[in-house]
């Protein structure tokens, strides 16, 4: 796993996945070792790269390996030749080449590392449908070897929100690829309405970018509206979550979205584009309703719509609150995801045992 993994500083939802499935797993069956490299991956230096090689080099023949995509992908060198004496499985969270602000090439570059892990590699690991899909088309890989174990979600009580619709919430870092200031355009068109927003998220992986954030809230006059938090986790995140009545992700790419079945696993709709894994994380409840809106992602006009609709319409504000509630009590939990994820773990535990014999 990346070195920040336990960081609270370093929130992502990989991070969180991460966690989760090492706690989660013992309780399937799987007894685990965890082994954190820190390093600035998936562009290490040569002390994270020789720390990664060590690791893997003193594994046991056979032994059944889950890698974090953000470590492995990049390294085929040091992950492919281990690949015939050890099971190893890769979990991809987000394909490299696919994470914005990259130097001009390096999206390429990545991408073609990523391919020679991916293919070379028994098991590939993908956190919604969607990703699963991505990745065999993208990198050519067969279907039987890529496995879904798509994020759980802790069921709270519903939270009370305020007034049922000014209170908007966004969490997630700060990075080009959330989208913050897209959110940020259409909250200053809609300053004629009741509404504040927090940004809940890390405020280090992007500098440049965060400055940006905050000069389009200076320039739009939104300082009084706009707060941006910095990195919440446990009771700091469950008090933003607790008076949210909207959470809103405008990414422009997201394999699933942990932040918006966090928030459905409270009752409160979201509002997100329509890309990626979002939609499949957004859902749907029981009766075929969907728990929020969803909005092109390269449409600023349908974002601004949909916020000034949700702001000015007190009936889509119920049936959207309604609609989450319902989804709320079918979403799955974490057992689901790791019982998932085991399943791929154990036919690659099984493949070795057919070798040996």
């Amino acid at each position: 796993m990346p070195g920040d993994v336990h960081d609270p500083a370093a929130p992502s939802g990989g991070n969180t996945y991460d966690r989760r499935v090492c706690r989660e797993l013992p309780d399937v069956g799987w007894q685990v070792h965890e082994h954190a490299v820190a390093g600035t991956w998936p562009q290490p230096g040569a002390a994270a790269r020789a720390e990664l090689s060590r690791i893997l080099a003193g594994l046991a023949d056979g032994s059944v390996v889950l890698l974090d995509g953000l470590v492995a992908c990049a390294v085929p060198y040091i992950v492919v030749p281990e690949a015939e004496r050890l099971r190893l499985a890769v979990l991809v969270h987000l394909p490299l080449g696919e994470e914005m602000g990259l130097a001009p090439g390096r999206a390429a570059d990545l991408d073609v590392l990523e391919r020679k892990t991916l293919r070379a590699v028994p098991a590939v690991v993908a956190t919604s449908r969607w990703a699963a899909l991505r990745l065999a088309a993208h990198h050519g890989l067969a279907p039987g070897r890529i496995h879904v174990a798509a994020p759980g979600a802790d069921i709270v009580p519903e939270t009370p929100g305020t007034d049922g619709a000014s209170r908007l919430l966004c969490v997630a870092a700060v990075t080009p690829r959330k989208g913050q200031h897209r959110l940020v355009e259409a909250l200053a068109a809609v300053t004629d309405l009741n509404w504040s927003c927090t940004f809940a998220g890390g405020l280090r992986q992007a500098p440049d970018y965060v400055g940006r954030v905050r000069e389009l809230i200076e320039e739009y006059g939104l300082g009084d509206r706009v707060r941006l938090l910095g990195p919440q986790a446990g009771a700091e995140l469950d008090a933003s979550y607790a008076g949210a009545d909207l959470m809103v992700l405008p990414s422009y790419a997201e394999t699933y979205g942990m932040a918006v079945t966090e928030a459905l696993a409270r009752g409160i709709p979201v509002l997100v584009t329509a890309v990626g894994g979002l939609p499949e994380a957004a859902g749907r409840a029981p009766d075929g309703t969907v728990p929020g809106l969803l909005v092109p992602p390269d449409d600023p006009a349908a974002l601004t719509a949909a916020l000034r609709r949700w702001l000015d319409e007190p009936d889509l504000r119920r049936r959207l609150k309604a609609a989450a509630s319902r989804r709320r009590a079918v979403l799955d939990g974490w057992e689901t995801t790791s019982l998932n994820l085991a399943g791929a773990l154990e036919q690659l535990r099984r493949e070795q045992l057919r070798r040996a014999a």
